[in-house]
């Protein structure tokens, strides 16, 4: 049995009904909905053969090739659905809902899935997720010199119960010229938005929904732009945190990272940073003196960041002396001012 489902409807199921993305593996490395398994009708190759037969000679023709690339496959997609979903209950989508999705469908239809083919396809999804980025959250937005522990203490709210969404994991980049730690690697920006939008749809509208103050490009990564205008627009608490307390947060973070890797860093900062400091800091990671690299990067960093408090309205920017090293107590300091701020 087959029929036609919502990609709202689908999102209200997505725990309990499994979803088959029929699109090519680079279709679908591009951008997915979270949470779906790709299940490939035509190789990367196919399609493009398929999509040039389509244009050049016709529709008709266009399936019937469809049909020969993928005559030996059939068995196979079955037995693939079946460990997705071995209850036989599956929801199938393509690019817009059309023809992949629909002879996916059918065949599994045919052997006694109950199928929902998601109309509109992925495109729905991205129609949805981009609804998602105007919604009119309660932001609170958290910032503080770099290693003032910001991301800490949001990780350790959120384990306590509020609302946070850590915009740097999902970008994964830390936000500097050091900010991929040696080990990540970035998502697409269509999968960013993906990943973003299907946090924010579980955020209440009316709770504080916390942020880290971020410029709207994390690495490579932007913010989708109605959520960063709204972003600049909220209130900001500023941490300020010892400056001693920062270097031994930023020694945990950074410390043991390759050298090779520190200095490539800080010579893509070395026009803002100013070569005496640029030769400096490199001599420092060279020595193996991290505390007296990590001084160095401040200098610029801290400035930049003053920079862009700067240019935030004065009466919408609150500091928090705060400690840095202890969530539970930070934490407590920054619900009470919150409380104070409404």
């Amino acid at each position: 049995m087959t029929q036609n489902i919502t990609i709202s409807d689908w999102i209200q199921q997505a725990q309990t009904l499994p979803l088959a993305d029929v699109r090519t593996p680079a279709e679908f490395a591009q951008g997915h909905i979270p949470g779906a398994v790709n299940l490939p009708l035509f190789s990367n190759e196919e399609r493009v053969q398929v999509g040039t037969t389509y244009k050049q000679v016709g529709r008709e023709e266009a399936i019937l090739l469809g049909f020969e690339l993928t005559g030996t496959k059939w068995a196979g997609f079955i037995r693939q659905c079946l460990q997705i979903a071995p209850g036989k209950r599956i929801a199938v989508h393509c690019w817009r809902g059309g023809m992949r999705s629909g002879a996916m469908a059918w065949a599994l239809g045919l052997y006694g899935f109950e199928v929902y083919q998601v109309t509109g396809g992925y495109k729905a999804y991205r129609r949805w997720a981009h609804r998602q980025f105007e919604r009119p959250f309660n932001l609170q937005i958290l910032g503080g010199m770099t290693g003032s522990g910001k991301t800490r203490l949001l990780q350790y709210m959120r384990q306590e119960g509020q609302q946070v969404i850590d915009l740097e994991d999902l970008a994964q980049h830390q936000g500097s010229s050091y900010g991929t730690m040696n080990r990540m690697v970035q998502p697409t920006q269509e999968q960013f938005e993906n990943e973003l939008a299907w946090q924010l749809k579980d955020m209440h509208q009316e709770a504080v929904l916390w942020l880290e103050d971020e410029c709207q490009k994390i690495g490579r990564r932007s913010i989708p732009l109605p959520l960063w205008l709204r972003m600049r627009e909220a209130l900001l608490i500023d941490l300020q945190v010892p400056e001693e307390q920062r270097v031994v947060t930023l020694l945990q973070d950074y410390g043991h990272l390759d050298p090779d890797f520190l200095v490539e860093g800080t010579e893509r900062i070395h026009k803002r940073l100013g070569p005496v400091q640029t030769k400096e800091a490199i001599a420092a990671i060279r020595e193996g003196r991290m505390a007296d690299f990590i001084r160095i990067a401040l200098v610029y960093y801290d400035k930049a960041y003053r920079k862009g408090l700067g240019m935030r309205p004065a009466g919408k920017v609150f500091g928090l002396v705060a400690s840095g090293n202890d969530m539970a107590a930070d934490s407590r300091l920054l619900a009470a001012l919150a409380a104070s701020l409404k």
